[in-house]
């Protein structure tokens, strides 16, 4: 078929990559090559409006085991011989267009991104966006994603164990949906995605091919429009049982020492993974597409090449232990074939019916070698003028303050995700220690040492929307302080930056600016840049969704028994804030939603408080010297309260102890690097000694007591009233 600049316009390329490619080639590309080209240099896969900047990122550590990009995910020491990988992905089109599907197959391909290093999955994350929670087709988007993390996660066995959900209205066409894998390996029994070797035999195991996913890519590199709905063959179709096997069945491969390297075939498929793995060992390969085992017939070139059927994996074997492979798989009884070998020439030959479909340089196909990287040009967002606009002065203090945190403690973003994580199985594998006795991360063991990961996923894109450098900051600074107050030490950051279209200016600049905010924020904390997703394009035609660059972060604790907990313990405990409040109601749920105020700057932070006061969390845990620790956040100091005496049903007697700040922004304003406490009082002098020797700010407010809430004296309820309430919000709403 022959191809023009048309065609290459219809495939997603520009007329400036056409150009390229037929210079790259010295000829003009045939339809299979030019379709190659097409998913390889989308920006799923090339990464080429956002490389220039994530160079930028801190990527080197003395913590990690590789660096940032090298492999398929980060990994870190976490010592006695075991290191943790991990990573988080987004699925956010496909779970836009058939959410069951989209989202269950974003949890498939993180786990496979785990285990294609030889590491077992043992957690997984979430972090989700949808749009008004009162329309039906948020809650049709909301029960059809849920349902896909739970079948797959749940199927496959392993647990998800924390995340987070917001509901705002820019996502009501195109919500996100970001997955995130963890997993333990032996340090040295890692494999690597390349190719080396002439002569090596390469296979394709697992799943066989199909026509679901093709132009997946693609399809995530585009915006969202009314017509999205026909791209439903984009969305691939997952089995969590056949992904089952293929995870037992490649580790079980892997001590054979029978590998030279495995690939996860993700997005772009074949020509991705054939592609990626020889750039990297400066290797080509023979591939006759005859070989590839199938589940439709008469599938076209392009199509086996593009296709992004689930749970398949491209192996590098050494030659002569072939059989050791075809052994394996047939035990599992899962699809093995040997489909190509490894050359020297650096090119991709691709047959079919004895006939060369394709042939092309693996390194012009890859990041890092020739695909574009992009210098896109930014402008400052002309709606800053209405944040800066903000006058809180102008907002009229409640009189009835009880009222307001009533109304406060149920919405959706506040109010309690029982609906969602219940549908989850949190407890297989049985080493996730905060089903009972939650943490602010989520503590998982890692039961080869003793020791254990504290792990998170955080990001309140409406603060990077008011403020890209400042938002993202406090995104990777929340991580950190959920992963301290877990009594966990930051080891890294995966990031996943779900922006809008980054042709567009505005788009750009939070882009670019969230980037700086990230990297300074990584720094401060010593938590590198393991690696990630980059997700553009999440736009539809009323405009793009909040700059939501979403962190993953994990940190270690040396034992279980270091592992802090978030609620209140006893009656008579003394209850103390960390951290200084603050007259401020700047961009809080309280502002934007129940003043209907849509434009107002991110709230107070400022990075060197922060690291001082997770510092002092930190030695306070060490120390044995509190019983709990919450870190205020969405909803502010009155819903922190609330959420430590929910955990075991225990009220509290508090009091505004600053007479200067307004009552609104004392209790529900969102200014950050502030933690809630509680403090057995035997332990209360050297408490307050070690707080008064870090510089930083506390107060005392009252103690925990009873089953009601006191507020400034005022009986405001029953604590199990509260919490029905809480709990009950989004179920009622979604029943």
């Amino acid at each position: 078929m022959e191809t023009t600049v048309d065609t290459a316009k219809q495939l997603g390329l520009l007329p400036e990559e056409f150009e390229s490619i037929k210079k790259i080639l010295n000829r003009t590309p045939n339809f299979n090559e030019l379709a190659a080209y097409s998913v390889m240099w989308s920006e799923h896969c090339s990464y080429k409006n956002s490389i220039k900047w994530l160079k930028t990122l801190p990527r080197d550590g003395s913590k990690l085991l590789v660096k940032a990009g090298e492999e398929n995910a980060g990994l870190a020491d976490i010592g006695d011989g075991y290191g943790v990988v991990f990573k988080i992905e987004s699925h956010n089109h496909p779970s836009a267009i058939e959410p069951f599907q989209g989202a269950a197959t974003g949890v498939g391909g993180i786990h496979r991104d785990i285990f294609t290093m030889g590491a077992r999955p043992i957690a997984a994350l979430n972090s989700l966006r949808f749009g008004n929670i009162n329309d039906p087709k948020t809650r049709h988007l909301l029960k059809g994603v849920v349902a896909g993390i739970g079948h797959y996660g749940n199927c496959f066995g392993v647990p998800t164990v924390g995340g987070e959900v917001y509901f705002e209205n820019c996502y009501h066409t195109n919500p996100l949906v970001n997955a995130m894998s963890v997993g333990i390996v032996k340090v040295g029994q890692t494999v690597s995605a390349t190719a080396e070797g002439k002569g090596n035999p390469v296979f394709i195991v697992g799943s066989a091919t199909g026509k679901d996913g093709i132009g997946g890519a693609s399809f995530a590199s585009a915006d969202i429009t009314a017509e999205s709905a026909q791209d439903l063959p984009s969305v691939q179709v997952g089995d969590p049982f056949q992904e089952k096997k293929l995870l037992e069945a490649c580790l079980e491969l892997i001590p054979k020492d029978a590998l030279v390297g495995m690939q996860d075939m993700g997005a772009a498929g074949i020509i991705c993974s054939t592609a990626e793995t020889s750039a990297k060992g400066g290797v080509g390969m023979i591939i006759d597409l005859d070989k590839v085992p199938k589940r439709q017939q008469n599938m076209k070139a392009w199509e086996l090449l593009l296709s992004e059927s689930q749970e398949r994996m491209l192996m590098v074997v050494k030659k002569g232990r072939e059989q050791d492979v075809l052994d394996v798989f047939e035990k599992w009884d899962l699809p093995c074939s040997e489909i190509g070998e490894v050359t020297t020439d650096g090119l991709l030959k691709f047959y079919m019916n004895g006939q060369l479909e394709a042939e092309i340089p693996a390194e012009s196909l890859v990041l890092g070698g020739g695909a574009p990287v992009n210098d896109r040009v930014y402008s400052t967002p002309v709606y800053f003028e209405k944040i800066a606009a903000f006058d809180q002065s102008q907002v009229p203090v409640p009189t009835d303050l009880k009222a307001v945190a009533q109304q406060l403690s149920v919405i959706p973003n506040i109010a309690s995700k029982k609906w969602i994580y219940t549908q989850y199985d949190s407890m297989v594998g049985t080493g996730n220690t905060s089903t009972n006795q939650p943490s602010d991360a989520s503590v998982v063991l890692v039961k080869e040492t003793g020791k254990a990961l504290a792990i998170t996923t955080d990001c309140n894109s409406r603060y990077v929307y008011a403020d890209p450098y400042k938002g993202a900051m406090i995104a990777v600074s929340e991580a950190a302080r959920n992963i301290v107050c877990s009594g966990g030490v930051p080891l890294g950051v995966t990031n996943c930056l779900n922006f809008g279209n980054p042709y567009d200016p505005e788009v750009y600049y939070q882009f670019v600016h969230a980037i700086k905010g990230m990297g300074e924020a990584c720094l401060k904390f010593d938590a590198p840049v393991t690696g990630g997703n980059v997700s553009f394009y999440n736009q539809n035609p009323d405009g793009a969704v909040y700059p939501t660059p979403t962190i993953g972060m994990v940190g270690l604790l040396d034992s279980e028994d270091d592992k802090m907990t978030l609620g209140f313990k006893n009656e008579g405990d003394l209850i103390y804030l960390l951290g200084a409040s603050q007259n401020d109601i700047a961009c809080s749920e309280y502002v934007h939603k129940i003043c209907g105020i849509e434009f107002s700057p991110a709230p107070y932070f400022n990075i060197d408080e922060e690291y001082a006061l997770q510092q002092l969390v930190l030695g306070l845990i060490g120390k044995k010297q509190i019983l709990s620790a919450h870190d205020i956040s969405e909803g502010g100091l009155y819903i922190t309260l609330l959420e430590s005496g929910f955990v075991g049903g225990l009220g509290f007697s508090v009091a505004q102890q600053n007479s200067a700040i307004r009552p609104d922004a004392y209790w529900f304003g969102e200014a950050q690097s502030r933690v809630v406490v509680s403090v057995s009082p035997s332990a209360k002098k050297s408490f307050e000694d070690a707080v008064s020797a870090s510089g930083i700010s506390s107060e005392l407010l009252g103690e925990v007591k009873g089953q009601d809430v006191l507020v400034n004296k005022e009986n405001w309820g029953k604590l199990s009233d509260w919490k029905n309430n809480y709990d009950d919000k989004i179920s009622s709403l979604m029943s």
